[in-house]
């Protein structure tokens, strides 16, 4: 399986986003009434803002854009470094929605207004329940990404250096328009931060014990940069 999946990694990709997608959709039939519900006094604070469904919705796109050009531009080792915190973390977000089944009640009333932006909020009200939110797949994902941005070194080249601020930014946006829309709690946001950091250590342990220095440890090569 594991040899298959290094031959064919874009039908990986395309059997993984099968899986997450149907998943999350039966998921968000079946948990009505989530045993959870999930708030601070924070949220409170945090006013709504329609325009942030702008940066919202760059988060569909951003991940087969990241995920396809590192797999194109970058070693292959590159490509599964980011696969192997990304794809577990998602599926170890499921896995907790099914266990503690969550969802918060933040979102305003009524929505003012019948531009697009607004129209655009409403929409995505109406297909997206304010369920499984703990930690926010949003943020986790977003954060994960960044962080391959300024790990690959095929971004070290001044033509794609201009691309890790980007993403940093890009990253920041996603994370605050989580919380202006209403979307999640800063609860959601902390954790799904905490999920990334922990996963992308834990890879790069998978990685290093993985690699040629660490079977050959008399050898006198630089350890990699995130160590």
């Amino acid at each position: 399986m594991r040899n298959w999946c290094m031959r064919h990694p874009v039908l990986f990709m395309g059997l993984y986003a099968l899986f997450y997608l149907s998943s999350f959709a039966l998921l968000e039939r079946t948990v009505i009434v989530p045993d959870l519900w999930v708030h601070c006094r924070l949220d409170d604070l945090i006013p709504f803002c329609k325009y942030a469904i702008i940066p919202y919705a760059m988060w569909f796109p951003w991940i087969p854009f990241t995920l396809f050009y590192i797999l194109r531009h970058a070693p292959r080792t590159d490509f599964w470094r980011l696969c192997l915190p990304l794809f577990a973390g998602m599926t170890l977000s499921l896995l907790f929605y099914v266990i503690v089944p969550n969802g918060l009640s933040l979102r305003p009333h009524s929505i003012p207004g019948n531009d697009f932006f607004a129209q655009a909020v409403r929409a995505l009200y109406r297909h997206d329940t304010p369920t499984n939110v703990c930690p926010s797949i949003h943020v986790f994902n977003s954060v994960t990404l960044m962080m391959a941005y300024y790990r690959s070194n095929c971004f070290d080249t001044p033509r794609r250096r201009w691309m890790r601020p980007a993403a940093a930014m890009l990253c920041l946006a996603i994370t605050l328009s989580t919380m202006l829309l209403k979307q999640h709690s800063v609860i959601d946001v902390v954790f799904g931060i905490l999920l990334a950091l922990a996963l992308d250590y834990a890879a790069a342990l998978v990685q290093y014990e993985t690699s040629p220095l660490h079977r050959h440890p008399s050898r006198k090569q630089r350890l990699p940069e995130w160590w």
